[in-house]
C-alpha cells in the first residue's frame, strides 16, 4: 500500500502524539511529533481517535492459537493484515492475561495492549525496532522485560499496579513515560533519561518530589492527584515548561520555593491544594514566578501581574515584621532564661557564703542594730571561698545579655538588675505617661529600693507594682515603698519572695502604706474591715517605735514637711485640753498616726554597711578627740600642781620686789613716767 498511514493518540496530560509511517521501502523513517492540546479524556491516558474502525479492521484478521508452551498463546496475522499494518499491532480488550508470543513481527514499531489483564511484560524482547508500547489498564506489578527495546520512545504503563520505577536503564531514547494511576511512592531510577520530554506520574502515592537531576530534556511533568507536600530539584530542569501539581497537599509557597528559580517554567497548576485557598496564593505565585504565562490553566494578564506585585510586597512586609517579632520573642525568651540562670547561681552563691559565714568560728556573732527607728538584723559578711564550678558559671553568664527592659502596652517589665539602669534614660513624656504597671523580676529588692525615687519621677502614673523573684524576706522591706507618690495595687509573687508565707504580711502592708488607700493586693480587693484589722494589729507597733525615739532622732527621720507637723504636735502638748477644738484634736491624731508610721523605715544592705563605716569613723574621731582632751587636761593639772608648790616663794619675791621699787618715791615715779614716755 502506498502513501502514509497516520495514527493519532491523545493523552490526558495534554499530549497529542502523531506517528506517521510508510509502507514503502523507507519504513525506517518515522515522523514523531509532540503537540500540546487540551485533554479530551481526563480519565484515560491513551484514546484512539478512530478506535472503532481501527479495532474492527485489525481484529478480524488476527488470531491467537495455542503453542508448544501452554501458558503463552501465539499471535498469527493474515498476510493482508501484515501488509496493511506492517509496523503496528493492537491487541486491546482481548482479555489477555499474558503477552502472546509474537514471531515474525520484528519490524513492528507500535504495539498496543490496552485494557487487558496482563500481569507481566514478556515475549516482546525480539521487537527491537519497537518505538511505541502501550500497556495501559492492565495488572502489571513490575516494570520488566524491556531491556532489549533500546529504540523505544513511548512507554505507556498507566493504570497498573506498579509500585516502583525500575529496569529502565537501557531505554535511553525514551521520550514519553506514562506511569499514572499506579502505586509509586518515590521518584527514582530516571536520572539517565536525558531525552525524556514527558513524564506522567499522576494519581500515584508520591509525598514529595525530588531526584529529578539528569532529566535535561523534560518539558512536561504531570504530578496531579498525589500526596505531595514539598517539591525539590525542579529548578534543575532546564527545559521544563509545564508542571501540573493539582490536587496535592501543598500548604505553603516555601515548600515549592525551588519553582521560583526555574527560568523555563511557563505553565503551572496548584488548584486543589490547600495553598490555593489562601488569599495571598495568586499574588505570591505571580510575584515569585514572573515568567509564568498560565496559572491553573488560565492565562495571566498584565493587570494581574501588577496587582500581584503590589499585594506581594505588602505580604512580604508583613512576613518580615512577623519574622522580626518572632526573633524578638525568641531573644526575649533566651534573655529571660539567661537572667533566671544567673539569678539562680547568685542565690546559690549567697546561700553558700551565708552558710560558710555562720560556720566560721572566728567571725564575730551577728548582732541586731537599730537604725532610724526600725530594728534591722545585721547582714552577714561574705566569707570563705565559693565553689569553683559556680564561680566559673557565673562569670560565663556575665558576658551575655543579663537584663531585659520591655514596655508592653501599659506595663514596664524589668528583668535582671541591669534593667534598673533604664530609669536613667530620657523617656518621652507620652511613653512614660502610659506606664501604669511596673514589674520587677530577678532583681534584689534592696537594689529596687535605691531607684524608687527615680521611678516616682520618671513614671508618675505608675499605680501597680509587681515583684517576682526579688528576695522579699521580711516585713520591714515594705517600709521602703512609702516614699512613692501613689500605689493602688501591689502584687507579690510567692516565687522568690518568702515574705508572703507570713500570715499577717498583707495587714502590715495596708497599715504601713495606709496613706495610699490601696485597692488591691495580689488581685484581692481591699475592704474597710481589712484596714481596721491592720490598724488594730500594728497601730501599737508604730506608737512604740515613735515614743521610744528621742526627739532629735525623730526629726532626723522625718522629712522637712513632717518636721513642722511634729513640732506642732510637741508644742500642742503643753496647752490645756479645753483650748484645743475637736477638729484640731482630730487633725492632731491623724498627723500623729502618719508620724508614727514614718518611723518604720527600711535600711538596705548597702546603706547599712555605709552606716557601719560612718559609725566606725565617728567612733575613731571621738576616741582621738577624747584622748587629746585627756592629754591636755593632764598637762594643765600637772602645771597647776607645780604652780601650787612654787606659789609661796613666788609671792614672797613679788612682795619684796614691790617694796624695793617704791622705797624711793621720787625715783619710782620718774621710772614710771619714763616707761610711759618710751611706750609712746
Amino acid at each position: 500500500m502506498s502513501g502514509l498511514q497516520s495514527l493519532r493518540y491523545k493523552v490526558n496530560c495534554g499530549l497529542h502524539l502523531v506517528i506517521q509511517t510508510s509502507s514503502l521501502s523507507d519504513k525506517n523513517k518515522v515522523e514523531f511529533k509532540l503537540n500540546r492540546e487540551t485533554p479530551s479524556f481526563p480519565g484515560r491516558l491513551l484514546q484512539h481517535d478512530l478506535e472503532r474502525n481501527y479495532s474492527s479492521r485489525q481484529g478480524d484478521h488476527i488470531s491467537l492459537v495455542s503453542s508448544s508452551m501452554p501458558s503463552f498463546p501465539v499471535l498469527q496475522r493474515s498476510s493482508e493484515e501484515k501488509t496493511l499494518y506492517s509496523d503496528r499491532l493492537t491487541l486491546e480488550r482481548q482479555k489477555l492475561t499474558v503477552c502472546p508470543i509474537i514471531d515474525g513481527e520484528e519490524h513492528l514499531r507500535l504495539l498496543n495492549f490496552q485494557h487487558n489483564f496482563i500481569t507481566r511484560i514478556q515475549n516482546i524482547s525480539n521487537l527491537q525496532r519497537l518505538i511505541f508500547l502501550d500497556l495501559y489498564d492492565n495488572q502489571i506489578e513490575e516494570i520488566s522485560g524491556l531491556s532489549t527495546l533500546k529504540s523505544l520512545r513511548v512507554l505507556l504503563l498507566g493504570k497498573n499496579r506498579i509500585k516502583k520505577i525500575s529496569n529502565l536503564e537501557n531505554l535511553k531514547n525514551l521520550d514519553v513515560l506514562d506511569l499514572h494511576g499506579n502505586q509509586i511512592t518515590k521518584i527514582e531510577n530516571v536520572n539517565h533519561l536525558c531525552d525524556l520530554r514527558v513524564l506522567n506520574l499522576a494519581r500515584n502515592l508520591l509525598s514529595h518530589v525530588d531526584n529529578l537531576n539528569g532529566l535535561d530534556s523534560l518539558t512536561e511533568l504531570n504530578l496531579r492527584h498525589n500526596q505531595i507536600t514539598f517539591v525539590r530539584d525542579v529548578d534543575n530542569l532546564p527545559c521544563l515548561q509545564r508542571l501540573f501539581l493539582s490536587f496535592n497537599n501543598i500548604t505553603s509557597f516555601e515548600s515549592v520555593s525551588c519553582l521560583a528559580e526555574s527560568t523555563s517554567l511557563s505553565d503551572i497548576t496548584f488548584d486543589g491544594n490547600p495553598i490555593a485557598q489562601e488569599s495571598w496564593y495568586k499574588h505570591t505565585v505571580l510575584q515569585n514566578m514572573m515568567q509564568l504565562r498560565q496559572l491553573d490553566m488560565k492565562r495571566i494578564t498584565e493587570e494581574e501581574r501588577r496587582v500581584a506585585s503590589v499585594v506581594a510586597k505588602k505580604e512580604e512586609e508583613k512576613k518580615r515584621e512577623s519574622h522580626k517579632q518572632s526573633l524578638l520573642k525568641e531573644k526575649k525568651r533566651l534573655t529571660i532564661n539567661n537572667v533566671a540562670r544567673k539569678w539562680d547561681l547568685q542565690q546559690r552563691v549567697a546561700n553558700i557564703a551565708s552558710t560558710q559565714g555562720r560556720k566560721d568560728s572566728e567571725s564575730p556573732p551577728q548582732e541586731s542594730c537599730q537604725l532610724e527607728g526600725g530594728n534591722i538584723s545585721a547582714f552577714p559578711e561574705e566569707a570563705g571561698s565559693l565553689d569553683a564550678g559556680l564561680s566559673s558559671a557565673l562569670q560565663g553568664l556575665s558576658v551575655t545579655e543579663t537584663h531585659l527592659v520591655e514596655i508592653d502596652g501599659e506595663t514596664l517589665s524589668l528583668y535582671g538588675s541591669g534593667a534598673l539602669e533604664c530609669l536613667d534614660r530620657n523617656w518621652s513624656v507620652q511613653t512614660a505617661g502610659m506606664v501604669t504597671t511596673v514589674s520587677f523580676t530577678f532583681i534584689e529588692f534592696d537594689e529596687i529600693v535605691q531607684v524608687l525615687p527615680k521611678l516616682k519621677m520618671k513614671f508618675p502614673n505608675s499605680l501597680h507594682l509587681k515583684f517576682r523573684e526579688t528576695n522579699l524576706v521580711m516585713l520591714q522591706q515594705f517600709n521602703a515603698l512609702a516614699q512613692l507618690r501613689r500605689v493602688d495595687q501591689l502584687t507579690i509573687d510567692p516565687q522568690g519572695n518568702p515574705v508572703v508565707n507570713f500570715t499577717l504580711w498583707k495587714y502590715y502592708v495596708l497599715f504601713r502604706l495606709s496613706h495610699f488607700s490601696m485597692q488591691k493586693i495580689n488581685g484581692t480587693e481591699v475592704t474597710q474591715n481589712d484596714m481596721i484589722m491592720a490598724e488594730r494589729l500594728f497601730g501599737i507597733l508604730a506608737h512604740v517605735a515613735s515614743s521610744e525615739l528621742p526627739q532629735y532622732r525623730m526629726i532626723s527621720i522625718l522629712g522637712d514637711a513632717r518636721k513642722k507637723q511634729f513640732r506642732y504636735l510637741l508644742e500642742s502638748k503643753g496647752k490645756k485640753p479645753g483650748v484645743i477644738c475637736e477638729e484640731t484634736s482630730d487633725s492632731k491624731r491623724f498627723l500623729g498616726e502618719n508620724t508614727n508610721r514614718a518611723t518604720l523605715n527600711y535600711t538596705t544592705r548597702e546603706f547599712y554597711h555605709e552606716k557601719l563605716e560612718e559609725i566606725k569613723d565617728k567612733k575613731k574621731f571621738c576616741r582621738l578627740y577624747v584622748e587629746d582632751l585627756v592629754k591636755e587636761a593632764t598637762a594643765i593639772n600637772m602645771k597647776n600642781e607645780a604652780l601650787q608648790k612654787l606659789w609661796p616663794q613666788m609671792f614672797i619675791e613679788l612682795v619684796r620686789d614691790a617694796v624695793i621699787e617704791i622705797r624711793s618715791k621720787d625715783s619710782y615715779m620718774k621710772l614710771c613716767l619714763q616707761q610711759i614716755t618710751d611706750q609712746k
